[in-house]
């Protein structure tokens, strides 16, 4: 066989080929381990605090009166509700901040793709006045942007580790010759971190953005840290809106934050329900 014939028939066998991703530098199951060593240190970190606080006993009787009245009247009283939410900020406001930020870091570190539990609320609710975890409004903001940018930093870089090992699989690794990806390749190129920063900073779902910096094998620390810069930005304006309300308006910013995720999360579910529709017809 001529020489030419052989290279040109090589050239169009590689190009059948999916291009699989490097082992990462750090290793994917080192990844797995290191979390799981964190989550166990928080878990311990919050047992150990909870059981050094001294909760008041008026405190904890209000909460378990408020629970009692909203059992039998949440399905038809308002007030109930009220009651319930009041008695639960009378047992927060005198939770240790470290016990807070820890848990702000606990729960954030698990909020993952594959675990899509709402972010904006719980912020907001550690920005409260009543229950806010530093002395002042910037204290207040600073601490729940870095604590929660770190936690929501971890969790990407978890999707991360999981959707590279899911890469190393030819079948879906093959996405990556698809003329779908190569167009969203080529617009995220044009500027990655900034893309991927401004996604983490908007109040919207940045699932896609991250799975395609991800699939294009965006570097590691530019993705940790395009993550931390937009969930700092994104956490603080949420910490800080949240402390300038008034002490009564300031439960509007969580609740409205999880009415914002729930409203997402169903139409999310409806356009997954639609596509898998299209597919079968």
């Amino acid at each position: 066989m001529p020489f030419w014939t052989t290279l040109k028939n090589n050239a169009a066998t590689n190009l059948d080929l999916p291009e699989l991703p490097q082992a990462d530098p750090v290793g994917v199951l080192r990844w797995f381990a290191f979390c799981a060593v964190l989550l166990a240190v928080c878990i311990t970190g919050l047992i150990v605090l909870a059981r050094q606080m001294n909760v008041d006993v008026d405190r904890l009787a209000d909460w378990r009166d408020a629970m009692a009245a909203w059992k039998q009247n949440w399905h038809s009283s308002l007030a109930a509700w009220k009651q319930l939410w009041g008695g639960l900020l009378r047992v927060v406001e005198v939770t240790p901040a470290e016990f807070k930020l820890l848990f702000l870091l606990t729960y954030l570190t698990i909020c993952t793709t594959l675990t899509p539990l709402p972010t904006g609320p719980v912020v907001a609710a550690m920005a409260m006045q009543e229950v806010a975890v530093g002395g002042g409004l910037w204290s207040t903001t600073l601490l729940v942007a870095v604590v929660g940018a770190a936690g929501t930093t971890v969790a990407n870089l978890t999707d991360y580790a999981v959707f590279t090992l899911l890469l190393r699989r030819r079948r879906i690794a093959r996405i990556r010759e698809t003329k779908t990806f190569q167009i969203a390749q080529r617009w995220f190129a044009r500027g990655p971190f900034l893309i991927l920063t401004l996604f983490n900073l908007l109040l919207i779902p940045v699932d896609v953005i991250r799975l395609l910096a991800i699939t294009c094998r965006y570097a590691r620390l530019h993705f940790a840290a395009a993550s931390f810069i937009g969930r700092f930005a994104r956490y603080g304006v949420i910490a800080f809106v949240t402390y300038s309300l008034p002490p009564d308006l300031s439960w509007t910013a969580p609740v409205a934050l999880l009415a914002l995720a729930t409203v997402l999360a169903i139409g999310k579910g409806v356009t997954s329900l639609l596509q898998r529709k299209q597919r079968v017809a």
